[in-house]
Order: structure tokens, then sequence, then C-alpha cells
């Protein structure tokens, strides 16, 4: 890369939490090693906004509406008029709800532009019933995405999809976990959880529908000696708290919100085992990977997941833990008795977790990135002042 006389400034935007969007906050952090100016733009969510710090700079829009079709037709508005009237160098729209504001300024102003697709958008359950939405999204995708020069997203089979249907083809760079050697468990103490019981986590910010959830609220209820950490956010925690307070069920489930990423670490490698158990009922779980596989890789930790392609894929590659070939209650409850009546089993699959995170970590998966921006920023070297 030429060497420059300024800090190209970067902007990230997106519509998830600052605070505990981990693929944007790792991307961002390789991309400011680049000698970059990275500034990250989203909404003002909850209180983590004002507790928890960022290191990087932050632009976070207040919105009245917190979802739904005028949530994004106003953030996208203001994105918009904040990338047009403020100096950027190079865009970085992170996922479909981003996109439109980034592409109309980088052809306004002339800027590069990075498209993170997180997950393949257009296929998320929440708006497969929901005909008008759908369409629209699919309307930007379907205008923008043949035009773009730099695009990235998490799996192989997504990328495939983008390529057949646009001629694009992304750089796939999964999602993986960083290193988390250095981060010690909580105890069982320090959880409330008795020592002898088997530990299940389910975490992340995406608790959502047809992620298992409520199955494995109903497998932890008859399943004796387990109990169950649900770290996170999603559109489902609320019914799953209620549905834990009507089976009287307190003290083998604990609630905890979102946290930052080395405190989720400390929750995740107190576990014995992750559960990734996202239900085929639509191309973005079949093909997406799920950030908690990796966090799971890197905790060190088996992990009960569902049978679908890409995270079959992994777990029987390295010998992470038990795939159910259906999402039930009795088949998950089932997988608990595996681990907890033999210890051995359990002791092999931990050992191959670490073993895989030797080679599975965003310490060598960020390399893609670097190469990516390296050559964003050369070919793009007279526009941004290189």
């Amino acid at each position: 890369m030429p060497s420059h006389s300024h800090k190209i400034s970067v902007a990230f935007s997106v519509t998830n939490c600052i605070c505990h969007d981990q693929r944007v906050l790792k991307i961002a952090e390789t991309v400011s090693r680049l000698d970059c100016d990275v500034a990250i733009i989203g909404r003002k969510s909850g209180e983590c906004c004002n507790t928890e710090s960022v290191p990087f700079k932050t632009k976070r829009f207040r919105m009245f509406f917190k979802k739904g079709f005028l949530f994004y037709a106003f953030f996208n508005i203001r994105l918009f008029f904040h990338l047009l009237f403020n100096k950027y160098d190079l865009l970085v729209s992170n996922d479909l709800d981003t996109l439109l504001p980034n592409y109309l300024v980088s052809k306004l102003k002339q800027l590069p532009l990075v498209y993170d697709s997180h997950e393949y958008f257009t296929g998320v359950p929440e708006i497969q019933n929901r005909l008008f939405v759908k369409w629209v999204w699919k309307s930007i995708e379907k205008i923008i995405f043949p035009r773009l020069k730099y695009v990235m997203t998490v799996s192989e089979p997504i990328a495939s999809l983008y390529k057949k249907m646009y001629l694009v083809q992304p750089l796939v760079v999964r999602n993986t976990g960083r290193n988390s050697d250095h981060i010690l468990p909580f105890s069982h103490e320090e959880i409330d959880v008795a020592s002898g019981d088997l530990l299940v986590i389910i975490q992340g910010t995406g608790i959502n529908i047809d992620k298992g959830a409520e199955e494995l609220i109903e497998a932890v209820n008859v399943s004796d000696g387990v109990a169950l950490l649900v770290v996170g956010s999603g559109d489902v925690v609320a019914g799953l708290r209620s549905r834990v307070k009507e089976l009287s069920i307190e003290h083998k489930v604990k609630f905890i919100s979102s946290v930052p990423w080395e405190k989720l670490m400390r929750y995740t490698k107190s576990a014995d085992v992750g559960m990734c158990i996202e239900k085929d009922t639509n191309l973005n779980y079949r093909y997406s990977l799920p950030n908690k596989l990796f966090d799971f890789i890197s905790a060190g930790i088996p992990v009960i997941a569902s049978d679908l392609p890409e995270t079959g894929k992994i777990i029987r590659g390295n010998g992470l833990g038990i795939i159910i070939s259906c999402v039930t209650p009795e088949n998950i409850s089932r997988a608990f008795s595996e681990l907890k009546d033999n210890h051995d089993k359990l002791t092999e699959l931990r050992k191959n977790a670490v073993a895989a995170s030797e080679k599975i970590n965003w310490e060598i998966e960020s390399g893609k990135v670097k190469e990516l921006y390296f050559k964003v920023l050369n070919e793009n070297g007279d526009i941004i002042g290189l």
C-alpha cells in the first residue's frame, strides 16, 4: 500500500447495537491497524450505549421509532445526510438495511464502498410472510448488488447464492472468534448453579424465532441435573422468561442481558456445552455460520447442534459435539443425557474444541480482511488521497 499523508477516514454503518456487534467491532479493529481512522455509525440502542466504551469514534442516532418500517426509513434518511455532509474517504455498509444510503453517497461523492453482508438478509424468517417488506429489501438488493465492487459475506453457500443471482463474487470472511485464552470463566457458585449440574448456554444478540430456544426451555424442564444460561437478547427472550416462570424453573434457567464480548466469554467458558440449534426453516439459517458456534470453539466447549449443512460440516469435521436430527425437546434432552452420563466423551469433545480453536479463529481469518482493504486502498489511492 502506498504511503499517505493523512489517515484514511473509514465510516462503518450498522443498525445493530454498536456495543455488541462483534463482527463490526472486529473488522473495524483490523482496518484501524491499517493506519485508518475508523468511525462507527449506528443508533442509540439502550443503557449500554451510555455505559460501555467502544474503542472507535461513534455516531449514534437517537431514534423515535425502535423497529419496523418507520425505524428503517428514518434511520436510512439520517444516515444518508450524515454521510453526505461529513468527510469520509471510505464507506462500509454492514447488511442490506444500511446499503441504500451508503451506495447513494458513494456515487454522489465518488467514494469507494465495501459491502459486508452478515447474513442472507432477504432469507431471514422475520420477513418471509411480510410480502411488501420482503419486496422492498429485495428490490434494493437487486438494483444495487450487481453494481458493487467490494463485497464480503459470512459463508460459502451465501456467497454462491449472491454469485448466482448477481454475478458478483463476495469474499468469504467467517465470523470466527477471537482468542480467549486470557479470559477466566465464572464459577458455578458465581452464577448460582449447582456444582454438579450440566451447565448449558445459548447466547448472542439474535435469540429469535426458529432458533430452538423454546424447545430448549422445555428440554431443560424435563432434564434432571441440567441448568441453562440465556445470555443476550432477541425477539423471543420475553416469551422464554414467561415460560420459565410458568414452569417454575427459575432455579434452573438464568437470564443475563447482552454484555461486552469479554464478559460474554466468561459465561461461555463456564458452560459445559453450547447450544446451536437453528431450525431449517429458511435459507439464511441453513447457510449461515452462527457467531455463537465460533464463540463456543474459542471457549473450548462442546456443542449440541441442529443438522444444518455449514454448522454440521464444522462440527463433524472437528469432532466438536452432538448433532440432533430434529429440534425437539426430546432430542435435546437425550443429548444432555449423553453428555452428562459420559464424562470421557465430554472430556474428549472439550479437547477437540480446544484443538479446533487453534485453526478456526479470528487471528487467522482477519488476514482476508487485511487483503481486501489493502486492495481497496491501493485501487482508490487517487480518490482518497493516498
